[in-house]
């Protein structure tokens, strides 16, 4: 009998609030060590924790967001225990009554899409960091320490870690749609525990095991790939799978254990005695609602109904806000044909610059300038093939697309005389070959084609050498 493997996920995001999450300091990212911090993200004794407004408002808008539950009256609760990196001996978190109930998050997966249940979403400040520079020595920056952060739960739902990772990359994609974190990996702005276990299908579940703060896709299907196959081949070998909390080693690909796992009554949770209880009202909740942007998933689906894409081309085009934007821009300058807009940008334009190290944001052409290139293909001035060539010399100097074409001399031969000309030098020039398909070798057909496109230096219309070869070889 086979085994089924069991997913739930815990995503800490950093919300790109201005200030931390109780206090006044500055929350933002690579500011020399321990100068973004006060008595109260230090916890010094005597300091009250203030509320930011801000950091709720987010943390509702994410809510609306996967259609939550949004809790008018939740609680901030001290989770404690000790570690370096936090200062106070004790996490300010939402543990007995999350802002955020019982979402659901729709998965673009290989089957179609999943809906991921997601449990609960709460508040919480971040702790610091711990910096391991030398051998035996470890130094502590405080300046992320009450950062906030929106941890979001996911119910057991996920069912391999190739499911696991396209949750995460939808998460990944709406908090940054939703504005309310960058959720860069590398800057610690998104980070996942991923709790695992393996069972019989239709077995109760089995024992898990957590593994902490994987901080890229590729490192969380890989630490998923090996856990399973870890636990499924210590209970095929008549062993018990240990509850405990494991890291996932890049460099090996293989989860060690780091400790037993803690059981909530290990954190000692009991409300927080400096916060009173964080109250909302309904109209608070509109106001967020009337923000909410159009969501991923919606967009995908408008994308594939107005502009006729495949599901795939409606997802790709969709990573990013900015991305989709780029697209739109493009149809509205080449509106005759929204799947070559479509083509265009995916493969040629982003392939490009991704060569380059460079996103959308920083393309050195615009919307309008490839619209005007794609618009020349339309109307048979150039030829696709050309129409490459040109892209790269717009990239490389800025200039518009008629202006390189004009000074090259790039501008397709479509007099149908011209055309017949060349191609009666080709069969004048090949007896050989043209011998052999009239003699039934049809393949060679593409050889002159390709004869012609050669000594026109690719600029005939290929569609009119097509069509003249053939009337040609007929007569």
């Amino acid at each position: 009998m086979s085994w089924e493997v069991v997913i739930g996920l815990e995503v800490h995001v950093q919300l790109n609030t201005r200030t931390k999450l109780f206090c006044g300091c500055q929350a933002s990212f690579g500011a020399e060590p321990n100068t973004q911090t006060c008595p109260v993200c230090l916890g010094m004794p005597g300091q009250l924790p203030v509320v930011n407004a801000e950091a709720v408002r987010k943390a509702v808008l994410f809510g609306l967001a996967i259609d939550a539950t949004i809790n008018l009256t939740s609680r901030f609760d001290r989770k404690n225990y000790f570690y370096p990196d936090l200062p106070k001996g004790y996490q300010i978190t939402q543990y007995h009554t999350p802002i955020i109930e019982h979402g659901v998050l729709p998965v673009p997966t290989e089957e179609g899409e999943k809906r991921v249940r997601i449990v609960r979403t709460h508040l919480e400040e971040d702790a610091g960091k711990s910096l391991h520079e030398a051998p035996g020595v470890s130094w502590i920056d405080l300046n992320r320490a009450g950062v906030p952060l929106i941890e979001i739960v996911s119910a057991p739902d996920l069912r391999s870690a190739d499911e696991a990772v396209a949750y995460l990359k939808q998460l990944h994609q709406l908090v940054r749609f939703l504005g309310i974190s960058e959720a860069d990996m590398e800057k610690g702005q998104f980070r996942c525990d991923a709790n695992i276990s393996v069972r019989r299908p239709g077995q109760p579940l089995g024992v898990r095991t957590e593994i902490k703060n994987v901080n890229s896709f590729r490192f969380v299907k890989q630490a998923l790939e090996y856990e399973a196959a870890r636990q499924i081949e210590i209970l095929e070998n008549g062993g018990e799978v240990v509850q405990e909390t494991r890291l996932f080693d890049p460099k090996r690909g293989e989860t060690r254990a780091m400790r037993t796992k803690e059981e909530a009554h290990d954190y000692r949770y009991f409300p927080e005695p400096d916060l009173p209880p964080l109250v909302l009202d309904e109209q608070f909740v509109d106001a967020v609602r009337a923000g909410l942007p159009e969501l991923p998933w919606q967009m995908r689906a408008r994308f594939a109904r107005e502009y006729g894409l495949s599901a795939y081309d409606a997802q790709l085009l969709t990573q990013s806000r900015e991305l989709a934007a780029w697209y739109e821009a493009l149809v509205a300058a080449h509106p005759a044909d929204p799947k070559r807009c479509a083509n265009w940008l995916a493969n040629e334009l982003l392939g490009r610059l991704h060569e380059q190290g460079l996103d959308i944001t920083q393309a050195p052409i615009t919307p309008a300038m490839l619209g005007k290139l794609l618009d020349r293909i339309a109307d048979g001035t150039i030829s696709g093939k050309i129409a490459k060539d040109v892209l790269d010399e717009m990239l490389a100097s800025g200039e518009e697309a008629d202006a390189i074409i004009e000074k090259k001399g790039l501008k397709q031969i479509t007099d149908p005389a011209a055309i017949d000309a060349v191609i009666r030098e080709v069969l004048e020039e090949n007896p050989e070959q043209l011998a052999q398909y009239r003699a039934g070798k049809e393949k060679l057909f593409g050889y002159f084609v390709g004869q012609v496109m050669k000594k026109t230096k690719g600029k005939a219309n290929p569609k009119l050498v097509n069509e003249r070869l053939k009337a040609l070889l007929q007569a």
